[in-house]
């Protein structure tokens, strides 16, 4: 337990501590950043322009990682049996999950003058039926999902989701990519309260539709017996690459043009190396042997999460927006195509926080009516 407190303190000062250096080596206030709640209404920095050099050597880069994953799926031979059970029927909170998606839509992208008051809440509600959608089609396929066999631990990915993503609230001042418009009416409390009911719901989703791939198990065939990366000495490296991650974050207030990927890559460096001291099982330890399929699935779970993120605020009344520097084009949504990438290591972070939650809660998996698709370390 001690160990746990220790590795979380440091891992809280590392995350929230090195972009703050980074302010006050810059010879600027940090008081400003240490506002409640964290949120961007205005882009008050001058980002730089677009250039096709930075918008080539981007997607090259990200190319160049995500390639020999999509070649090693389309190459690899081997029969895969689903997971589905084509004689159970789909169940009617599934249904309702669906309805109250499609209402939530509805009430979000229109303009009803009867709701106008409430015209500013809508963006939980899709959410909420897409979780419960998604559980629904897993329980279809598996005869078990998070919402009838782990009520707990989905409770508990509630609480932990709308702490994390203030996280990204806090580090979004540093740099500015993102913004809210139409919250001018909302005081400082009643944004706080707004906004993390919708940012509750983002670990479910993203575990949540990590659960539904794993049920279709080519969608990563092969990539269980992939490029294994050998660590010698864990902990080590793990202090070695914090290191790394934090001086990262503490570069990003000064350089915020150049180093804003360093917001989604080094807090999960460092969420990483803090399990690892702490002991917490992950699926971590699976990369060393060869096997990628979890972080592939979870990179492909956020990144569909963020394309219904990104179009039901598309048309929302109370939305956020982008400035992105030097690959701010090519838009999909409000999001710049390049942009996409982010929600891959994102992805990861969000099961690494999933085994936080089910360590700290000491919940495990429970047996269904096909464990197949959940086998090995579960998040």
């Amino acid at each position: 337990m001690v160990r746990h407190i220790i590795s979380a303190a440091f891992a809280v000062i590392f995350l929230a501590g090195a972009p703050l250096l980074g302010v006050y080596l810059a010879g600027h206030e940090t008081a400003q950043y240490l506002g409640f709640p964290p949120v961007t209404t205005a882009v008050t920095t001058e980002h730089a322009p677009f250039s096709w050099s930075a918008f080539y050597l981007l997607i090259t880069l990200i190319l160049l990682i995500i390639a020999p994953f999509i070649i090693k799926i389309f190459t690899t031979r081997q029969t895969v049996k689903s997971a589905v059970n084509r004689e159970r029927k789909f169940p009617a909170w599934g249904w309702g999950g669906l309805l109250i998606m499609l209402a939530g839509w509805v009430l979000a992208w229109t303009r009803f003058p009867w709701f106008s008051q409430f015209q500013t809440y809508t963006f939980t509600i899709p959410w909420i039926g897409y979780i419960i959608l998604i559980n629904g089609i897993i329980y279809k396929r598996t005869g078990r999902s998070l919402l009838t066999n782990e009520p707990l631990y989905l409770a508990c990915l509630f609480l932990f989701s709308a702490v994390f993503w203030w996280y990204f609230e806090f580090l979004n001042q540093f740099v500015q990519n993102w913004y809210y418009v139409n919250i001018e009416t909302l005081g400082s409390i009643e944004f706080f309260l707004y906004a993390t009911l919708p940012f509750a719901t983002v670990l479910p989703a993203v575990i949540s539709t990590f659960r539904l791939l794993k049920t279709f198990p080519g969608l990563s065939r092969g990539l269980d017996h992939f490029i294994g990366i050998p660590v010698t000495h864990p902990k080590t490296a793990a202090v070695t690459w914090t290191a790394i991650a934090a001086a990262a974050l503490a570069l990003t207030p000064l350089l915020y043009d150049y180093m804003f990927p360093a917001l989604w890559l080094a807090p999960l460096v460092i969420i990483a190396a803090a399990l690892i001291f702490t002991g917490v099982p992950t699926f971590l330890k699976d990369i060393t042997r060869g096997n990628w399929s979890t972080v592939f699935l979870l990179a492909l779970a956020a990144l569909i999460c963020g394309f219904f993120w990104e179009m039901w605020n598309y048309f929302s009344y109370t939305r956020w927006e982008y400035s992105v520097p030097l690959v701010h084009k090519f838009m999909i949504f409000e999001m710049p195509v390049l942009g996409y990438a982010g929600y891959l290591p994102f992805g990861v972070q969000c099961g690494l926080m999933g085994c936080l939650v089910r360590s700290l809660t000491g919940t495990t998996p429970s047996p269904g009516a096909d464990a197949r698709p959940f086998a090995g370390t579960e998040c």
